[in-house]
């Protein structure tokens, strides 16, 4: 009897799924569809022998269909493209990524909505077709591809949804069906208009504060997030995507004042009466960079809270004041788009700067506008008119190297362990003059105070005295602007120390430079940093922070010798003694490699570490006394010379 039960059951769960295959398979899903149609393609030149590297047109469609209950805020699709794809456009989406069509996507990439961001559902359309789906024409190129060029996977990317495996219809067309994840952790509420405000370790804010009857006033807040990450000389770019412009600006400027694609576009047609002499910036694509300080009350550039500094935003660990940076735009819309309440805003944002770590921005984020002191004086507050969120990450850029090194050294021999070659990259083809792939020369102490070109002679006789291999062709150099040295100072029953000392090769000053060293084992025994303003990172079990004492938060840039017909450049340089204790660290072995840092970083640029310790196979006082005194003497020396 049970054996027909199961029998029964087996044969009615076939017929449905027969059913269901021989209807539309979005009619199945319940939740948001997903489909990816390879619609055609051809051969394109240049035509080659190799099939493998053979250029192909190809012409697919995205579909995202929202079949749930719910509106689908600020959707995201990622399609797992996989022969070497070149997207050269899309329709109705732009990358989640922030880069500009045309882009390499061959590794797969993030699709987001624009210009309409959200799919309603049928529910609170009635059925509208138009409201639920996003329909993108995709066109680009791909390489050695076969006759049906698929990818690897289609997913949604918003939070809280599962997808289950694609299934194919065909040879063209893959297709998913995600629907809500009950286990899923998410602070977004459904039925709320906007969703909420995001963490990142780059906030953008796009508040548009005043409108007019074709054009608006935007301000932009650039806030950082991240305890360490810094920015120097920020430039901030994006792509308008409307035909808007830049007609004025208070608190930042463009980088470059252009106007012939007013002039000679749509925009001089439409706005006949208006003077473009005076116009800022018509690129499709703008960079916009902070003002000196010197224009921070300037009546007609400046008198905006948090702008013109020069382009420096700090940590807000370090000073939160100095976390943010805010400017003003007056922006000119154009048909359509003419409506007062209708605003796009710009994609594709893209920010940067100086010795400062590389960012990845997400596409902007409809959020609750944003609030502002009353510009009256009163207890109010006024809320803009429409707000966006662009939240940025700090991204690890593999062909980038870093932008500083750091040296080890110990009281127990008489050597430093050097940044290693190359650390902050060499020149394409550096053989013929030095060796990109052989480990840097030991060197002594008194070495660290001189450029790399000046210690040739002294490393050559060090390494024969000690009797090691010297490779022909020598080493090349660390080619980095800011090296840091990290000495191993004491080591006694109760506790020990360290000495960090920090040295500027580069052309530039450092003002309001801050420094972070991670202890992964040493760290609870962490008790004072004596000559930097130290203390333990909020919200770490293993950083210590560090930044330079008022009037002392200049790293000078590297400047002449006393003389300098004769003696090499000096570095610019500050010191400070670390102190530990041992009780909180029972066990700790901090001659065999638990005193040294696994991380540093430099104003938010992590540093590149030697791929070797001191060892501690000759412990001899006398060598204490030899890289410690040496050091500390030439550095005083130094001093006295400034």
């Amino acid at each position: 009897m049970a054996s027909l039960a199961y029998i029964f059951c087996l044969a009615i769960l076939l017929t449905n799924f027969t059913v269901s295959q021989s209807q539309n398979p979005a009619d199945s899903c319940n939740g948001i569809f997903i489909s990816y149609v390879y619609n055609s393609g051809f051969r394109i030149p240049p035509n080659l022998t190799d099939p493998t590297a053979q250029p192909y047109n190809f012409q697919s469609t995205l579909t995202v269909l929202n079949n749930g209950l719910e509106e689908l805020k600020s959707w995201r699709v990622f399609v797992g493209f996989q022969h070497k794809e070149y997207l050269v456009s899309a329709s109705h989406a732009v990358l989640a990524d922030g880069t500009s069509l045309p882009a390499e996507v061959g590794n797969g990439t993030v699709f987001s909505g624009f210009p309409a961001t959200d799919l309603k559902s049928a529910v609170q359309t009635a059925g509208d077709i138009n409201q639920m789906r996003a329909r993108v024409e995709l066109v680009g190129t791909q390489f050695g591809a076969p006759e049906f060029p698929m990818p690897t996977n289609i997913s949604l990317a918003n939070d809280g949804f599962s997808c289950l495996a694609p299934s194919k219809t065909g040879n063209n067309e893959t297709y998913v069906c995600c629907v809500k994840d009950p286990n899923a952790r998410s602070n977004i509420t459904f039925d709320e208009e906007f969703l909420p405000r995001q963490e990142g370790d780059l906030s953008i804010m796009y508040d548009v504060i005043s409108v007019y009857e074709t054009r608006y006033l935007a301000q932009v807040t650039i806030s950082n997030q991240n305890p360490i990450g810094r920015l120097d000389n920020w430039q901030l770019s994006w792509d308008w995507m409307r035909e808007e412009f830049i007609n004025t600006m208070r608190g930042a400027y463009p980088y470059v004042l252009d106007k012939n694609d007013c002039l000679f576009g749509g925009q001089g047609e439409f706005y006949k009466d208006l003077d473009f002499s005076r116009v800022l910036n018509c690129q499709r694509r703008p960079t916009i960079i902070d003002l000196p300080v010197a224009r921070t009350n300037d009546t007609n550039l400046g008198l905006i809270p948090f702008c013109c500094r020069n382009g420096t935003i700090l940590p807000p660990s370090m000073d939160r004041s100095k976390s943010k940076s805010v400017f003003q735009m007056e922006v000119y819309k154009m048909p359509p788009d003419l409506n007062r309440t209708q605003f796009f805003p710009p994609q594709n944002l893209k920010i940067n700067g100086t010795f400062s770590p590389d960012y990845q921005c997400g596409p902007p984020v409809r959020v609750s506008p944003s609030m502002f002191p009353d510009p009256s004086g009163l207890p109010s507050e006024s809320a803009a008119v429409a707000s966006w969120q662009v939240v940025c990450n700090i991204t690890v850029v593999k062909s980038e190297p870093p932008k500083c090194c750091v040296s080890f050294s110990a009281f127990y021999n008489d050597y430093v362990v050097p940044c290693n070659t190359c650390a902050c990259g060499c020149l394409p083809n550096p053989s013929n003059v030095c060796s990109a792939t052989d480990s840097a020369l030991l060197l002594p102490s008194e070495s660290l105070l001189v450029p790399f070109e000046n210690r040739t002679e002294k490393a050559i006789a060090f390494n024969e005295l000690k009797k090691r291999a010297i490779p022909n062709p020598l080493p090349c150099g660390d080619n980095c602007g800011i090296s840091i040295n990290w000495h191993l100072l004491a080591d006694y029953r109760d506790g020990w120390s360290a000495r960090m000392t920090l040295f500027n090769w580069g052309e530039n000053d450092f003002e309001d430079w801050f420094a972070a060293v991670e202890l992964d084992k040493a760290f609870p025994g962490f008790e004072k940093v004596y000559s930097f303003n130290g203390s333990a990172l909020g919200g770490s079990n293993n950083t210590i922070y560090m930044q330079g004492l008022k009037d002392f938060n200049y790293l000078v840039r590297e400047r002449d010798g006393h003389n300098p017909k004769k003696d090499p450049r000096l570095p610019g340089t500050q010191q400070s003694v670390i102190s530990f204790k041992k009780k909180p660290t029972p066990g700790i072995k901090v001659v065999s490699g638990d005193g040294f840092p696994t991380k540093v970083y430099f104003n938010g640029e992590e540093c590149s570490l030697p791929f070797v310790l001191p060892t501690n196979s000759d412990h001899r006082t006398a060598a204490a006394a030899t890289v410690s005194g040496v050091l500390i003497a030439l550095l005083v020396l130094m001093f006295l010379q400034q």
